[in-house]
């Protein structure tokens, strides 16, 4: 069999709704002078608040930086501390390391020889307050230290702190209201009769070391409150040359004609709106397609309608001037048979409309497919009785089900049947059956008409085509609306000659509907 229709993949209608700012966007916040460096006021939608593309890639820009400059004037101030406490803490511990070397220990007591030039700088700055203390541990467990020279209120390193013998140690604490900065150490002293340990700390305030880290932080930021303004212009002046193409994209579009839907040229466009312009194009050639199928239905719709509108007007003048009465019964009759043909072919095109412009509006549910086809078929009974044809079913043992809409699915088992019962001469046969075949769900016609020419099996699904030779009235819209629901449905029809005739004169056709089944739920 030959496979004529494609698939359709239904897909859930979502509606998109605007987003409105609830707070300004950040480049409202920005001075005037750096708008009139782009050139231009704000878009409309930056003035009236809602959501733009420049306004979300200028935030996105702007507030990491905005919030990333404190951080680094804090990250400044901690490195600007660190490496102005280098040199002086430095300088403190020469000065600790310079008093132990004028220590020493003479007949069992300690003696310090601190020369004048190593005071002075110790204890006197013209900036910072400066102290030294020199202790003696006391030998006795829980006696006080011995002051040997120095500041007596000098507070002393927990023992905790206390560094191995000849290392400093460096600590901040407070100290009458002030902070200041303490190096300390111990050294064992002994003269082979005593053993004393002596502990030395020199301490001074912060004032240059706080001038020092002033002086670095003041080099860093001042610099960037230079540098800040002119990357934000430089932003501003490169979202506004990189949005450039797509306000070309726009101008182009709005001069476009209502009925102009040729591709748009994306030569020259960026590789980021290329693939924007390949899809509106895309739907372009859609629209285009969908507008020439609407254009040609509504031609072979007026084309097909004048010839029994036409024979009505015919009949219809002829009965006014009949005087016979039989002749008047005559034309009465064929005026009647002439309007069932026209409400036969409305109908059928209001169908096919409605069918083509359904489209994710169906609501699909799972079917039992053999009691659906079994209903449809008895519908056709009394018409086959009065036609004297052989109508049979032949269900599918096993229960089928499948997912679709039971109105259109129907329609399409009317339309099959329609067609067999229309071409099928009196005394004929005509089979329905559902089956398997495989993993899909086959619904099957067969009829003892006289059948399609192989050439012609792809072109009877065609509107309004009809079979070369045929005499039989009908709309040519019945088979279409056939492969139109199956598509829809996601499933395939064909065509092909009945395979079980035995009468060259009748091969019939056998027509082949294929679905997926229903996918048990969880």
């Amino acid at each position: 069999s030959l496979s004529l229709c494609g698939h359709l993949r239904m897909q859930p209608l979502t509606e998109q709704t605007a987003r409105r700012r609830s707070v300004l966007p950040l480049t409202d916040c920005l001075p005037d002078f750096l708008r009139d460096l782009a050139g231009k006021a704000p878009p409309q939608s930056l003035r009236t608040g809602e959501r733009s593309l420049f306004s979300e890639i200028l935030d996105f820009m702007l507030v990491p930086l905005l919030i990333l400059w404190p951080v680094s004037i804090g990250v400044t101030f901690l490195v600007a501390r660190s490496l102005a406490d280098t040199p002086f803490d430095q300088a403190l511990a020469d000065r600790v390391m310079a008093l132990s070397k004028h220590l020493q220990v003479a007949d069992g007591e300690v003696r310090t020889n601190v020369p004048t030039d190593l005071r002075t700088p110790v204890q006197a700055d013209r900036a910072d307050q400066n102290w030294f203390q020199v202790q003696a541990l006391p030998s006795k467990p829980g006696a006080a230290p011995i002051l040997l020279s120095g500041e007596p209120d000098l507070p002393q390193p927990p023992l905790t702190d206390a560094p191995q013998p000849g290392v400093i140690g460096l600590r901040t604490i407070q100290w009458h209201g002030e902070e200041i900065r303490q190096a300390y150490t111990w050294v064992v002293l002994s003269d082979g009769i005593a053993r004393q340990t002596i502990w030395v700390q020199v301490a001074e305030t912060l004032s240059k070391r706080n001038q020092l880290t002033n002086e670095i932080i003041k080099g860093v930021i001042f610099p960037q409150f230079l540098i800040l303004p002119i990357a934000v212009t430089l932003v501003w002046f490169g979202l506004s040359r990189g949005i450039a193409p797509l306000k070309a994209l726009q101008q182009k579009i709005h001069e476009r004609s209502s009925d102009d839907l040729s591709s748009i040229d994306a030569k020259g466009m960026p590789d980021e709106i290329t693939p924007l312009v390949d899809a509106f194009n895309s739907l372009l050639r859609r629209m285009g397609a969908n507008l020439q199928a609407q254009r040609r239905f509504i031609a072979d719709a007026a084309h097909q309608m004048k010839t029994p509108l036409a024979g009505l007007q015919v009949q219809a003048e002829l009965a006014m001037r009949e005087t016979d009465p039989l002749q008047l019964q005559r034309s009465l009759e064929q005026l009647a048979l002439s309007s069932q043909r026209s409400a036969h072919l409305i109908s059928q095109l209001l169908t096919l409309a409605r069918t083509e412009n359904a489209g994710n509006q169906l609501a699909f549910e799972t079917l039992n497919l053999t009691s659906l086809v079994r209903h449809a078929v008895a519908d056709w009974v009394p018409q086959a009785l009065t036609r004297n044809i052989d109508l049979g079913f032949e269900p599918e043992a096993e229960e089928t089900g499948v997912r679709g809409q039971p109105v259109l699915l129907t329609e399409l088992v009317n339309n099959i049947v329609d067609n067999a019962l229309r071409y099928t001469p009196e005394r004929g046969s005509v089979t329905v059956r559902v089956r398997r075949q495989g993993h899909r769900l086959v619904l099957e016609v067969e009829d003892t008409g006289p059948g399609i020419p192989p050439a012609e099996q792809m072109l009877v699904f065609e509107r309004f085509y009809r079979v070369l030779g045929n005499t039989q009235n009908g709309s040519g819209l019945g088979l279409a609306i056939v492969r139109e629901i199956a598509a829809q449905h996601g499933a395939t029809v064909s065509v092909c000659s009945n395979p079980y005739s035995t009468d060259s004169r009748w091969p019939g056709s056998r027509f082949a509907v294929s679905f997926d089944p229903a996918v048990p739920r969880a």
